[in-house]
């Protein structure tokens, strides 16, 4: 049984059981539940009140005989089929909350390191991304233009936050400047939701920086 050690604060679970998480951003923290009884409970319970919530302050409605019917005949209309018919991925270890997304090619990033991205509706400058790293690698010291959200999947890593292994997700924002290194003896594979680019720093950095857009 994997023991998650790091879970995402009350605010993440909150928007998410509220559904005002960017769809990139839902997508990392319900891999994580995946892994998580702890989150799942409390997102429960969430999805709870705001129910009760919602049947204590709205006005019972009535219905057209055909309401049912009619919606369906919408979602026929307007990319139901589209939906069905979509490209799998060819991941079958992802968990299941992710395998409805098409992937993309594996792209270099550099020794040991690749990426791919994820067909999760991306919201203005935030997009999802699979990252792969081998055993001992490290990512260059980085910092973020904005938000960046990690769940890993299988292997781990360890920064200056404390190491990350399957289900564990980090928040990182434009304070965190950090460098993770892969500690475990297989790749480490993450789901990533990143806002903007990542910032390279240190005299490296600089020199390639250009060549980091993701």
């Amino acid at each position: 049984m994997t023991l998650v050690k790091h879970h995402p604060s009350e605010e993440w679970l909150l928007g998410y059981a509220s559904g005002t998480l960017r769809a990139p951003e839902a997508a990392v923290v319900e891999a994580h539940l995946s892994f998580s009884p702890i989150s799942r409970g409390f997102v429960r319970d969430l999805e709870a009140v705001g129910g009760e919530m919602l049947e204590e302050g709205l006005a019972p409605a009535s219905m057209d005989g055909d309401a049912l019917l009619r919606v369906m005949a919408r979602i026929d209309a307007d990319g139901g089929e589209a939906l069905s018919a979509g490209p799998l991925n060819d991941m079958p270890e992802l968990p299941d909350s992710l395998r409805r997304f098409p992937l993309g090619p594996w792209r270099w990033l550099g020794p040991g390191t690749r990426m791919r991205s994820v067909g999760a509706p991306a919201d203005g400058d935030c997009r999802l991304i699979l990252f792969k790293i081998d055993p001992g690698r490290k990512m260059p010291q980085h910092s973020h233009d904005g938000v960046e959200l990690t769940c890993v999947l299988t292997g781990s890593y360890s920064d200056a936050s404390g190491r990350f292994g399957p289900g564990d997700f980090e928040e990182a924002d434009q304070a965190t400047d950090h460098q993770p290194v892969v500690d475990s003896d297989v790749p480490c594979l993450c789901l990533v939701a990143l806002d903007g680019q990542i910032r390279l720093t240190g005299a490296l950095g600089r020199i390639l920086q250009p060549f980091a857009r993701l």
